[in-house]
């Protein structure tokens, strides 16, 4: 099988908490890579990529995102064969 890379979006329930939540992320889940997008208006997006074995599935990132205190979304961006 091959590698997976699969992005993220995570949104705040609060702007002041997306510095806060990007920590937490870097410090509990390691990912590949990450970043904050201002989508207009003030609010802002967390992108968090994690490369992984196409057989390990996504889902436990995404479930792993959830739980991190402050999150109030998380869905799919996007998810490729690398």
């Amino acid at each position: 099988m091959g590698k997976v890379a699969t992005v993220f979006k995570v949104y705040a329930e609060d702007i002041a908490q997306t510095d806060s939540i990007k920590a937490e992320i870097l410090k509990v889940l390691k990912p590949t890579g990450i970043q904050v997008d201002d989508i207009g208006f003030g609010i802002k997006v967390i992108k968090v990529m994690f490369v992984h074995e196409d057989q390990d599935g996504s889902t436990g990132y995404e479930e792993g995102l959830r739980k991190i205190k402050g999150v109030r979304d998380v869905e799919v961006e996007d998810e490729t064969l690398i």
